[in-house]
């Protein structure tokens, strides 16, 4: 069975490549399509009708898509989904492209920068993580964006180890010595806050029990971010690191969107929310949709042109979108036309 997870060496390439797709900052066409459709993303390309620096663009996409046929690109194995982005710069049409070995939902939009969302909801690019390593005397911060570290902080304390006499010393000696160590977890305590903004999660690891006895020293806010690593030491290798972070990142995305589905199910009897693509349609045409919940498998529904303008509408109103991959997910999505919505406001 394929594993949903995906491998360390992708994620670094995928990253790499989006650290560069962020940096444009222009108009710009986002093409996914799953590899060997390619024909029938270029009769999709031609029949919609856009204005004629977005038509400039398109035209230069199909052209890619054809070359594309004979050598897709991949950061995986092999390509199941090609990603194409066409942008302007100095009257001039550039184009970017990455295959990869994940299904990706069939997008086509285009809008005021590249759409990546499908990349960090599906494939848990780019995402802020805090990486906690510590004993009793040494502790290391380093904040990840993807597989960036942008920052990082080291801190130590001396510590014997033991004490040699026994009685009263004894006893005073290992009051101190924790006394010590717990003003040392409140430092990194501070530090781990100062360095927090926006983590979408603070992983902590590291041999023996610190990491359990410095969890105890975080506010609220930060123990909702915590989850702990096991067999994460000072000296694990940057790709086992990297292992663990998309683990634990696949693990938060699967109750994020399992929790979306909840407030969904108490919504429902509100009139807050929308089931059938024609009433989301026109919910959303009148800024009325607050979030799509939307499969990642939807270009299998009979719909999925209509499902696609509903995003390209979703992501010029703010509206947020929040794509599932979980099969339990898509199956419930696929009774309701493969997307559901919440909504700002009831509507007739």
């Amino acid at each position: 069975m394929e594993s949903t997870e995906i491998s360390p060496s992708e994620w670094l390439s995928l990253n790499r490549f989006l650290q560069e797709i962020k940096q444009i900052d222009s108009p710009c066409v986002s093409v996914y399509y799953p590899y060997g459709k390619g024909e029938e993303t270029i009769s999709l390309l031609q029949e919609t009708k856009r204005k004629e620096s977005f038509e400039k663009i398109e035209s230069k996409i199909e052209k890619r898509i054809r070359e594309l046929k004979e050598n897709p690109p991949s950061a995986g194995k092999f390509a199941k989904t090609l990603c194409v982005f066409g942008w302007i710069k100095n009257d001039r049409v550039n184009i970017s492209e990455i295959g990869t070995s994940k299904k990706l939902p069939y997008i086509y939009m285009a809008s005021k920068k590249p759409y990546i969302k499908p990349f960090e909801d599906i494939l848990k690019i780019n995402y802020d993580v805090l990486l906690v390593t510590l004993d009793q005397k040494t502790a290391r911060i380093q904040k990840f964006h993807g597989n960036q570290i942008t920052q990082e902080s080291k801190l130590r304390i001396d510590l014997q180890g033991r004490h040699k006499k026994g009685g009263q010393s004894q006893g005073r000696f290992l009051r101190a010595r924790q006394t010590k160590i717990h003003v040392f977890f409140k430092k990194v305590a501070n530090k781990v806050r100062e360095m927090d903004s926006n983590s979408e999660l603070i992983l902590l690891g590291g041999i023996g029990p610190a990491k359990t006895e410095f969890y105890h020293e975080l506010d609220s806010e930060l123990v909702k971010k915590c989850r702990f690593v096991e067999e994460l030491s000072f000296g694990t290798p940057i790709r086992d690191v990297y292992k663990k972070i998309i683990h634990h990142l696949y693990q938060h995305r699967r109750k994020y969107v399992s929790e979306i589905l909840g407030k969904y199910e108490k919504l429902v009897k509100e009139g807050l929310t929308a089931k059938r693509n024609n009433a989301i349609y026109k919910a959303l045409e009148i800024g009325a949709v607050d979030m799509l919940i939307v499969s990642a498998d939807y270009h299998s529904n009979a719909q999925f042109k209509k499902i696609m303008k509903m995003l390209e509408i979703a992501k010029s109103t703010a509206c947020k979108i929040e794509f599932a991959i979980s099969p339990k997910i898509i199956k419930r999505l696929e009774i309701d036309d493969s997307v559901l919505a919440i909504l700002r406001y009831k509507i007739k």
